[in-house]
């Protein structure tokens, strides 16, 4: 056993989640940088301990942790060469590419901030990024209109960029590839002011702005040690295990399962890199490469359940989890007879690491997101920040009077107003409700803004949404407020149909009946529109403002 999790937490193990609670403590040095005590820590101790297993269809790569300590250090000196230093910015559009392991563990320890980002940006997201981020350095695929955009971008906003790309030759840009070959893989730990330090930001992530433009989230290089309880004790990866994430680099859900709290925990990372999703695929890479632990949104559960995976082998996976969205009762069912294992739900957002989670010591609960993590202090706060009864609605806050949690960000990056919207009296403010049972369990409802007043009721979207969905001629949902002279509000819901399925009053009628049987009653949806899809940002969520908006217009 090699894990260096031991080097970060005063116990690993604990009898229960109670216990794990109240006794579970992180401990870190003021320089704590995942890159040299971790990365390179492996690569001293262990250093044929595998870190990355990567394949696509066409090949596969195995690296170690000595493996990753070289090229790593080979990409800081190709970075310092090209005059990037400690607090620049760098973004990254790599796709699932092995190169971002690289670039990450890299950017960590020079002390430059790495920028994550979707490979599926346009023109105007690229120049948003680059202008709001003063971003001096990117490294890319070369994928659609990528390079292209990144140039108009550079020679519209008359900035400078130092522009990388994978395995590619062009002008103006540098084989990102052939460049690191060059360079030495000796790079030693900084000291003085060019040493990275702990509560200095190492990662920005812009949200996903499914309420407006998105807002860059600033973390600390301690947001690592966060990811603890997100990888050992909610997703159960094992050492010297192999630990799926289902996620593009692009995403924070990309760091929570297949980067910090995975290999601290001594655990590889197994990365299929496909350019189609395809559900099949996905399983029997996952079986082949013997995945043990392996989290997914529900979304990626519900493609593979509809799938014909009945015979496959799954006795190699020991344990799933899933956040992101709330799970649809239906799925975790359908999964849980497919597989003989149970979804472990989490909550989480791009300001945090796993906040609530059925940790491994509780049961599954359908409807519920879990019980809290020992790194938040949670609070249900009512519309003046007053707790809130036990039983009722209230917004997820964080306590943070004793100090702002490894976990949490440290601001939202040259925004001071929304700053100030999120974080006060004490609190984070998570902008989210939920409402905790009588054995703690944690239940969310939905985006405060998303919440539906209707005839005195608030009617949380997703438990509607989870409803209409397990109707079987419904492809997609999403459940908004539609204003009403009577009730206030009404429940809309905007529903994608299956191909083959076509529009009429006896299927709305069908579909509403459907859902008063499944929830309850009130809450069904008293105005369906068909729709052909959805909007939605570039990370896949719902823009259920923009649904409210377009109403708001037909209205007035």
């Amino acid at each position: 056993m090699t894990s260096v999790i031991g080097d970060f937490v005063e116990r690993v193990d604990f009898d229960s989640y109670e216990d794990f609670f109240n006794n579970f403590k992180l401990k870190f040095e003021d320089d704590f940088n995942f890159g040299f005590d971790v990365v390179d820590k492996y690569a001293e101790i262990d250093p044929d301990k595998i870190a990355l297993i990567w394949t696509n269809d066409e090949e596969e790569h195995t690296f170690t942790f000595k493996d990753m300590k070289e090229y790593s250090n080979k990409t800081v000196n190709l970075l310092k060469r090209l005059g990037i230093k400690k607090g620049d910015k760098v973004m990254l559009t790599l796709k699932n590419r092995y190169e971002w392991w690289i670039c990450m563990v890299a950017l960590h320890k020079l002390g430059a901030i790495a920028i994550p980002a979707t490979h599926m940006l346009k023109l105007h997201d690229i120049d948003f990024r680059l202008r709001n981020a003063e971003v001096k350095a990117i490294i890319t695929v070369e994928e659609d209109s990528l390079l292209p955009d990144y140039e108009a971008a550079e020679k519209e906003l008359d900035i400078d960029l130092k522009k990388m790309v994978i395995e590619t030759d062009r002008d103006g840009w540098i084989n990102f590839n052939k460049a690191i070959e060059e360079e030495s893989p000796i790079y030693e730990r900084p000291t003085g002011d060019e040493n990275p330090l702990a509560d200095e930001v190492f990662l920005i992530y812009f949200t996903s702005g499914t309420s407006g433009l998105p807002k860059m989230v600033a973390h600390k290089h301690t947001y690592a040690l966060g990811h603890i309880p997100t990888a050992k004790y909610w997703q159960n990866v094992v050492e010297d295990g192999v630990h799926h994430t289902a996620s593009d680099t692009g995403w924070g859900k990309a760091v929570w399962g297949n980067l910090y709290g995975q290999w601290i925990a001594g655990t590889a990372i197994f990365i299929y890199d496909y350019v189609r999703f395809n559900g099949i695929k996905l399983l029997e890479k996952i079986i082949e490469h013997k995945v043990d632990t392996f989290c997914a949104p529900p979304t990626v559960y519900r493609f593979l359940i509809k799938e014909q995976i009945e015979g496959y082998d799954f006795s190699n996976l020991k344990y799933v989890a899933t956040a992101g969205e709330p799970l649809p009762p239906e799925v975790s069912e359908r999964f849980y007879d497919l597989s003989g294992l149970r979804i472990k739900e989490g909550f989480g957002q791009t300001e945090t690491t796993l906040s609530i989670g059925t940790f491994i010591w509780l049961d599954a609960k359908i409807g519920s997101i879990g019980k809290p993590s020992p790194l938040y202090k949670l609070k249900l706060l009512d519309e003046e920040d007053n707790p809130v009864e036990f039983g009722d609605e209230g917004e997820l806050c964080f306590d943070i009077t004793e100090g702002i949690p490894p976990g949490l960000f440290k601001e939202y990056y040259k925004d001071p107003v929304k700053q100030a919207q999120q974080v006060h009296d004490g609190y984070y403010h998570c902008g989210d409700t939920a409402w905790v049972d009588e054995d703690g369990y944690v239940h969310f409802v939905g985006r405060n803004d998303d919440i539906i007043k209707s005839s005195g009721y608030r009617i949380g979207p997703y438990e509607v949404e989870s409803a209409v969905l397990s109707h079987q001629a419904v492809r997609h949902c999403a459940i908004t407020a539609y204003p009403d002279e009577v009730r206030g509000q009404i429940v809309k819901a905007s529903i994608v149909l299956q191909p083959d399925v076509e529009p009429s009053e006896s299927l709305t009628k069908d579909i509403q009946n459907h859902v008063k049987k499944v929830t309850a009653p009130y809450k069904y949806p008293r105005m369906v529109e068909y729709v052909k899809e959805l909007p939605e940002t570039i990370s896949g969520k719902t823009r259920r403002v923009e649904i409210r908006e377009k109403d708001q217009k037909k209205i007035n």
